[in-house]
């Protein structure tokens, strides 16, 4: 409670939210818990019975280590707090091992690194605007953004029932973030390459990161009109950088390296046989894509335009993690997936000429260098590289589409434009959640939580931004409405139906498709948005 007292600098409502979200995370302990509980036992297991040289050949489980060296060595370390509970899990052999005090352990462990997402949520709030600071604690920007981030129902569910390590991890990203906003760059980049040698997906939003530290940071000054002064370029500045990174890399690396074992830390990093979707499709562009080629294979077979003898049987709906090819439409590969990442990450509309009808594009991740807007403007970004990836990546889980809402909270309580592209998107990005949870003890639980959130983000944001227009058009809000009777049919109705055993993939698609329509709107109603922001045009000199 001291300690807590110490970080949150005396705001004791803070601290309450902390304890509070705690303490219920301890409730959720006896819940149910996923395959990836098995995944790090068996990582322990590897981390603390195997010399360094075996970790990443290791093959007695499925579940493989394929996490970059900081989260291995991040294992090795609990593991020697594991075996004070249970020893038997740190046995490579123990396949499926969970006993009550492997999974006291577990859970714990997860609870107890929070500790930095805690602490990372306090110092994001510090870097939010007062303008709009009401006389009521709980009407504050930083009151409603710390329930935002500390309360996520995403991270909730996806770390406290399905079982990950998601809170440290985007810990160290807030963090990173933070101290860009306050101007400490050094410190930024420092805490963004140890997390990327933590989890290589936020390689996804390294472009952002890499482009705004480049402008801000190692030109030291400004024109008036906004543009670099080429003379002001900092040969030091950027030579810290570059220290940085390459120190990180070594330490991370460098035993590999010598043990020249890099190829085989890649090929496990970045494992492109598993196929385009995972088994349960990600709400982006190709769940769409995918339902679009099951529709016109239907309407083929009616018209007698296919040969059904060279239709694959559920070749994208068999929920399996493996290669597949598309019936009608092309066959996506990994490279067609990088080349539309790169493109919806770097192309980014500037200029809307209406009378033309048309986008004049220009690159966007360089709107960081040619239309500046500050903190602000590398954090959309940031968004808007985690959504792209999202959308269009090779092999995407469903729970990535945490990677663009977190961030995404620190925005909403800004502007009304922003809560509003905020709230469809973590609305219909927590509901494809919803499947990971589909044991029936779960199911209130998941439910409950849902709507307490959402209603909770909506009530607040619409207290914020009481002055400006409603959030949602007509539109918008039969859309988000129609997740109830979505849930009703693939939760209640479903399951007592003859499809149950013909489609059982079924709701999974339903949901998947539903959702996507949401995010891939809110993704393009986000990108719109930037049209809107002028640039920031001020003289910097530092």
């Amino acid at each position: 409670m001291a300690a807590l007292r110490v970080v949150t600098g005396g705001d004791h409502w803070f601290s309450a939210l902390a304890l509070g979200v705690t303490f219920l995370k301890c409730l959720l302990i006896p819940t149910y818990h996923s395959t990836d509980f098995e995944v790090h036992r068996n990582w322990l297991a590897i981390t603390h019975s195997l010399p360094v040289s075996q970790w990443y050949y290791e093959a007695t489980s499925e579940w493989t280590l394929d996490y970059p060296p900081f989260f291995a060595w991040f294992e090795f370390v609990l593991s020697h707090v594991a075996k004070y509970f249970d020893q038997e899990m740190l046995n490579v052999r123990n396949l499926n091992y969970s006993s009550s005090r492997t999974l006291l352990f577990q859970r714990f462990s997860v609870i107890f690194t929070d500790a930095l997402f805690v602490y990372a949520v306090h110092e994001c709030c510090k870097c939010i605007d007062g303008k709009k600071a009401s006389k009521e604690v709980t009407e504050k920007p930083k009151f409603i953004l710390s329930v935002l981030l500390l309360w996520n129902f995403g991270l909730l569910i996806v770390d406290h029932i399905h079982f990950q390590y998601n809170g440290f991890l985007f810990g160290l990203m807030l963090l990173s973030i933070a101290r860009l906003f306050q101007k400490r760059h050094l410190e930024g980049a420092f805490l963004f390459a140890v997390l990327l040698h933590f989890k290589h997906i936020y390689l996804y939003v390294a472009p952002a990161y890499g482009i705004y530290l480049l402008r801000s940071f190692c030109f030291t000054a400004n024109k008036p009109d906004g543009s670099i002064r080429w003379n002001s370029f900092s040969f030091v500045r950027v030579t810290s950088l570059v220290l940085i990174v390459f120190l990180v890399s070594a330490l991370s690396l460098g035993p590999f390296l010598a043990l020249n074992q890099l190829p085989q830390i890649f090929s496990r990093l970045f494992p492109f046989k598993r196929g385009l979707c995972h088994a349960y499709w990600a709400p982006n562009f190709w769940a769409l894509y995918n339902a679009l080629d099951k529709v016109l294979s239907v309407i083929g077979l009616q018209l007698k335009l296919l040969d059904p003898k060279k239709i694959p049987k559920a070749s994208m709906t068999s929920g399996l993690v493996q290669q597949f090819q598309h019936t009608v439409l092309p066959s996506v590969t990994p490279l067609a997936t990088l080349i539309c990442t790169l493109i919806a990450i770097v192309v980014r509309a500037q200029h809307l000429v209406l009378v033309l009808c048309f986008y004049h594009f220009c690159p966007s991740i360089l709107c960081l260098w040619f239309k500046p807007q500050g903190p602000r403007g590398f954090l959309r970004s940031v968004i808007l590289c985690a959504l792209s990836s999202f959308m269009f990546g090779w092999h995407v889980h469903e729970k990535a589409i945490l990677l663009a809402i977190l961030p995404m909270s620190l925005l909403s309580v800004g502007k009304a434009g922003d809560a509003s592209i905020f709230l469809i998107l973590t609305t219909t990005g927590h509901y494809s959640l919803f499947p990971l949870l589909f044991t029936t003890p779960e199911l209130p639980i998941k439910i409950l939580l849902m709507l307490s959130f959402t209603i909770y983000s909506v009530s607040s944001l619409k207290t914020l931004f009481r002055k400006e227009k409603p959030f949602f058009n007509w539109m918008e809000t039969f859309y988000l409405l129609g997740l109830g009777p979505l849930e009703v049919c693939c939760e209640l109705v479903f399951p007592f139906t003859s499809w149950k055993l013909k489609y059982p993939f079924l709701p999974l698609l339903l949901t998947s498709v539903y959702c996507a329509v949401g995010i891939t709107y809110a993704w393009f109603k986000l990108y719109l948005s930037v049209l809107t922001d002028p640039p920031v045009y001020k003289t910097k000199k530092q």
